[in-house]
């Protein structure tokens, strides 16, 4: 396989396995966090109960944190890949 073969195959195997992990802590956030509301809702922070803040405030502020970080990441597997705009 030629070099830019190997380095596309590169790039796609690593881009993959940061979108499945990107996926992966989304779905948590998104739908693991909220189906155990009512047990989380049971402890309190900051006054509120803890299924409500992670409703309100902490996934949000995950899903931001989230696009960061994989953003950047991406963008350094583009420039050890060559591909890099």
């Amino acid at each position: 396989m030629s070099k830019q073969g190997s380095s596309a195959a590169t790039h796609w195997h690593r881009t993959r396995n940061l979108t499945f992990l990107t996926l992966g802590i989304w779905f948590f956030f998104s739908f693991v966090i909220h189906w155990f509301g009512a047990e989380l809702n049971t402890v309190s922070f900051l006054g509120f109960p803890l299924g409500f803040y992670m409703a309100a405030q902490g996934a949000p502020i995950v899903f931001v944190v989230l696009l960061y970080v994989s953003t950047r990441r991406q963008e350094k597997i583009d420039d050890e890949c060559g591909v890099a705009e």
